[in-house]
C-alpha cells in the first residue's frame, strides 16, 4: 500500500475536522472517530478496476464504523447495487464485520474525516486531495472512477489533473480523463432518494453502464 494515500489516524491537516473528531472521541469512545481508510477488495490494489469516490464519512455511518458507506442509509443503496452488479459479494449488514467483500472495486471519500453537518469547506476538500491523488495512483489496473455528487466529482476531476470547467458534473455523466473514464452520479444519500433527486433506477443505470464499460 502507498502510505501517502492514507492519512494518519490523528491527521492534523484540517484543524476544524481534527477538533470535531476529538470531541466525538470524548463523547463516543467506542466509535472509529478517525480518517476513514479506503475499502479494498481482499486481493488488494492490483485487483481494482473501479474506484468509487464519495464526499465524506457520515457522523453515525463511516465515522462510527470505520468503513465507507457503512452504518447509514447511503450504504444500503450503494452496497445492494454493488452486489447486484457483481462489484461486491456477501451480505451487507451495515457493520464492518459483516463479511461483505468488494470485487475489483475500491471505495474512498474525497474528504476522509467527518465534517460538521456533513459539509466540508473548500480548503478541507483541497487539503484532502493530497490523499485522493495518490489513492487514484495506487491502483495499476484502474479503468473507471465513479464520483458520487458534485463535490466529489469536482475534486476527482482536479485529482486527475483536469479542469473542472471541461468536465461539468451531471448525473449519468461519462468522461475520458487521461487513462481512466470518469462516471458521475447524484449521491445516494437519504435526502436525494427521499426527494426524488435520485431514484433507485437512476442509480442502477449508472452501475449498469460501468459494468458494460468494464466487461464489454
Amino acid at each position: 500500500m502507498n502510505a501517502a494515500s492514507e492519512p494518519d489516524r490523528d491527521c492534523p491537516l484540517c484543524p476544524r475536522l481534527h477538533d470535531f473528531i476529538a470531541d466525538w472521541r470524548q463523547r463516543e469512545p467506542s466509535w472509529f472517530n478517525a480518517p476513514v481508510p479506503t475499502f479494498l477488495p481482499p486481493e488488494g490494489d492490483g485487483a481494482v478496476e473501479l474506484l468509487i469516490v464519495g464526499l465524506a464519512p457520515g457522523l453515525r455511518g463511516a465515522n462510527r464504523t470505520g468503513r465507507p458507506f457503512t452504518g447509514d442509509y447511503a450504504g444500503d443503496l450503494l452496497y445492494s447495487t454493488l452486489i447486484a452488479h457483481g462489484f461486491a459479494r456477501g451480505e451487507f449488514k451495515a457493520r464492518p464485520d459483516d463479511g461483505l467483500l468488494l470485487v475489483g472495486t475500491a471505495i474512498t471519500n474525497a474528504v476522509r474525516c467527518v465534517p460538521p453537518e456533513n459539509k466540508p469547506v473548500g480548503a478541507e476538500i483541497a487539503t484532502c486531495r493530497s490523499f485522493l491523488v495518490p489513492t487514484i495512483a495506487r491502483f495499476p489496473r484502474l479503468r473507471a472512477v465513479l464520483a458520487l455528487g458534485a463535490i466529489a466529482h469536482q475534486s476527482t476531476v482536479r485529482a486527475l489533473g483536469q479542469r473542472v470547467a471541461a468536465y461539468p458534473f451531471k448525473h449519468g455523466g461519462r468522461f475520458e480523463a487521461g487513462a481512466v473514464t470518469l462516471f458521475s452520479s447524484y449521491h445516494c444519500s437519504r435526502y436525494n432518494t427521499n426527494t426524488g433527486v435520485l431514484t433507485e433506477a437512476m442509480f442502477v443505470k449508472v452501475f449498469s453502464d460501468i459494468a458494460a464499460f468494464l466487461r464489454g
